[in-house]
Parts: structure tokens; C-alpha cells; sequence
């Protein structure tokens, strides 16, 4: 099958099924703790960068369970610790030049061999992370097993697991062995303020790898204003997702807005609103397999800026294809694409649908393609729409098995020309 490019005219009058941006989005409520302060100082710990604190720390913690809960205080100074277990009715809030460090990797317990989370805690509620200071996960030493054979484990910074009104506001959290953030199967989460930066993945001196910022699935869950910049997804959710607001956020280098790869339990009515994206690899992306999806559905990402990104909207469900001709989305074509086998459709077939693409402007990084839509020939994408979307790049956009995709006052400029699209086995509504 030959190349095909599709001229799409400037101006069009569409008719098609729009997918529905949330509505009367209200925002998690927070969790309610009392005011009663436990400072760790008072519980032994020592500010010298070398005393291991994990004991006294964990023993503030413990005690505000005693009278209903409280706030467990990092004063000004730099603290080592090693892992720590939260309880409900917590806060753990970080002073204005507080350091909280995890212990060195030689000093970790459990070390490569266990990869024990930082920060944990399940079927809890009512916890919170804030304040204006800093954790510090001291992963260099960390990130080079990432590359190295071997059954090696990585701690995760921040892991919480089936818990009810989460609040992490205003710290800055950086340089994790492995994800900052990882919030799996919880509802009401506020994710506000917060700086997370790590090397990215390319840095040529201290490449970091799974350095994800904020992986947030759940039900209920608003990230905003929060400046992050990694070396793996800025966020991501996976399957049992539903109800997201991610709004007024820099993205700089990482993978950027994802879904996936695991969507399989569904993830439903997210909006991306108002968020910049500088130097990342991709703007948004959304990806599974078909041995891992599930329904994806009314997604509505609109007022986004993108400056030099890799590609600006990356949609596929061919993530562990094998061959390499699959799995270079840069140079996807029509004929690589329409060779691409069917199969039987499963309820792990990663099903898209119903996305809005409004008022997004990117320029793409040098020899990068503009986009890429590619369903799977048994489950094509379908009902998207592109409104007042800006695009200049070197590659045209593909779009490969997908039905109901429709562009209304687009100007997506490539070497190809202007408003041309790259596709087959694709419907374009004009």
C-alpha cells in the first residue's frame, strides 16, 4: 500500500460525536487532621546529614495515632531516613529548608536486594505531605541498575495503596531511586504545588531511568500547578481510573501526560487543561497492549502550549509490538502500519474512544512527526476531534485504523505541507 496523504480543507463544518469534557468537576475534598504538632527533634532526631533518623521519625508518627492523629514536624535542617510507615489522620510537613534524605544506598535497608518504598501506607485516610521543603531521594547511585541485568529493586519514594483523602501540596521532591509518586487504587487525591525533578533519562552526564513524577490511579483526583520535569512519565494512571483533573502544570523533560500501558479495569473522564510542555519526549501520550487494555474513553486535554517536544499527541495500542518496524513511532508509515496483523478481540483489547483536542499549539523537535493516532485493525480509534489545534513539524501526522476522527480550524504544517495527514484504514470527517 502506497503512502497516502489526505488534504484536509483550512476551514470545515463538522458534524461529529464529541467526546464530553467534565463537567461540574468539584474538586477532592481534603483531609481533615488534627492541629496537634509532634516535632521530631522532640523524639531524638539529629539535623547533621549523617545520623540515621529513620527511628525517631517513625516514632513521631507512631505516637500522633495516641491522641486521634496530628502533624508530625520536619524542622529546618538536613535528615537522613531510611523507610517509613504513615498512619491515618497524618501530616507530614517538611519546614522551609528542611531536608528530608533517604539513606544512602549502601545504608538502605533491604538495599537493591528488597527495593522497599520510602514512604508507605494502605487502606489509610486522611494523610497529607506538605509544607515548603524537600525530599531528597539521592538516586544516582540507584539508577544505574536500571540498565544492568539482574534482579535488582529500586525504592519508590512515595507509594500509597487503597487510601481515601490524600493531600501531597507545595514540597519539592527530587531525585528518587525510582517513582516519586505512586498512588495506586485511591480515591480523593490532590496532588498541588508540588516541584519533582530528575535528570532526564538523556541527560549525557546522570541519566536517571523510571524516575516517574506522579503515577495516579484512582477515582477523584486533581493535579495542578505543579512544575516536574523527569526522567520517565510526569504522570500516568493506569486501569481503575476515572474522574481526573490535571490542570496549570510544567511538564519539562520526561514522557509527559500518559495513560498506560496497563488500562485494563478502564480509565474514563480525564481533562488536561492550561499545562506547558518544554523539551518533553511527548505531549500526550496514550498507550497498551493487547494483553493489557481495556476501555479509554472521554478524554478531553485543551489550552496547551507545547515548545520542542518529540511528538505532541501519541496515541497507540500496539505498546510491546513485536518487530522493529512496529516499534519505531517516528517512522510509521502507512504500509508498516496496514500490515499490521489483526487478532481476536479479548476483554484485554485496548478500546479508544471518544476524545477532544482543543486549542493546542506545539512546535516539534527537529526531524520529529506531528503525531500519531494507530488503533489495532480489530478495535480502530474512534470520535476524535481536533479544534483550533497548531502544529509545525518536520513528519506529517499518521493516522492508522481509526473511524470518526474529525479537524475543524487546524493548521498542522510539515515538510508534507500544510493539513496533511499521513493514513490508512482511517476515516477523516470533513
Amino acid at each position: 500500500m502506497k503512502s497516502i496523504y489526505y488534504v484536509l480543507p483550512i476551514l470545515m463544518l463538522l458534524t461529529h460525536q464529541r467526546a464530553s469534557a467534565q463537567s461540574n468537576y468539584s474538586a477532592p475534598p481534603l483531609p481533615s487532621i488534627p492541629n496537634k504538632v509532634f516535632n521530631i527533634n522532640s523524639f531524638g532526631a539529629i539535623s547533621d546529614n549523617q545520623t540515621d533518623n529513620t527511628q525517631a521519625i517513625q516514632h513521631a508518627i507512631d505516637a500522633t495515632v495516641k491522641t486521634g492523629g496530628g502533624k508530625v514536624e520536619i524542622p529546618a535542617g538536613i535528615y537522613l531516613c531510611g523507610p517509613l510507615e504513615f498512619t491515618s489522620n497524618l501530616c507530614l510537613q517538611l519546614d522551609s529548608n528542611a531536608i528530608l534524605r533517604l539513606l544512602p544506598i549502601k545504608r538502605y535497608p533491604g538495599g537493591l536486594n528488597e527495593g522497599i518504598a520510602f514512604i508507605t501506607g494502605k487502606n489509610l485516610h486522611d494523610i497529607s505531605i506538605t509544607g515548603k521543603g524537600i525530599i531528597d531521594g539521592q538516586g544516582s547511585p540507584w539508577w544505574p541498575y536500571a540498565k544492568i541485568k539482574g534482579n535488582y529493586h529500586r525504592p519508590r519514594m512515595i507509594a500509597l495503596n487503597h487510601c481515601d483523602k490524600v493531600l501531597i501540596e507545595g514540597v519539592t521532591l527530587m531525585n528518587s531511586p525510582m517513582f516519586h509518586i505512586a498512588i495506586s487504587g485511591s480515591e480523593n487525591v490532590t496532588v498541588s504545588g508540588v516541584t519533582v525533578h530528575a535528570p532526564a533519562s538523556t541527560d549525557p552526564v546522570n541519566p536517571s531511568h523510571n524516575t516517574d513524577a506522579c503515577d495516579v490511579s484512582g477515582h477523584h483526583i486533581l493535579i495542578e500547578n505543579c512544575n516536574i520535569s523527569t526522567g520517565d512519565d510526569d504522570y500516568t494512571c493506569g486501569g481503575g481510573t476515572s474522574d481526573v483533573l490535571i490542570r496549570n502544570c510544567h511538564y519539562g523533560n520526561g514522557h509527559g501526560v500518559s495513560i498506560g500501558s496497563g488500562t485494563h479495569g478502564g480509565v474514563s473522564n480525564i481533562t488536561v487543561e492550561d499545562c506547558t510542555f518544554t523539551n518533553t519526549d511527548c505531549g500526550i501520550r496514550i498507550k497498551s497492549d493487547r494483553d493489557r487494555g481495556g476501555i479509554v474513553e472521554n478524554m478531553t486535554y485543551r489550552n496547551l502550549k507545547m515548545i520542542h517536544v518529540g511528538i505532541p499527541i501519541l496515541m497507540y495500542a500496539s505498546y510491546m509490538a513485536k518487530g522493529k518496524e512496529y516499534r519505531d513511532l517516528q517512522r510509521i508509515n502507512p504500509e508498516i502500519a496496514g500490515d499490521y496483523p489483526a487478532a481476536a478481540l479479548t476483554d484485554k483489547t485496548p478500546i479508544y474512544r471518544n476524545f477532544v483536542f482543543e486549542n493546542i499549539t506545539a512546535t516539534v523537535a527537529e526531524g520529529k512527526r506531528a503525531g500519531l493516532i494507530w488503533g489495532l485493525p480489530e478495535a480502530p480509534v474512534t470520535n476524535v476531534l481536533f479544534k483550533n489545534v497548531n502544529i509545525t513539524a518536520d513528519k506529517p501526522f499518521g493516522i492508522f485504523f481509526a473511524k470518526n476522527i474529525a479537524f475543524k480550524n487546524c493548521n498542522i504544517v510539515t515538510n508534507a505541507g500544510k493539513n496533511k495527514l499521513q493514513i490508512t484504514h482511517a476515516d477523516i470527517i470533513e
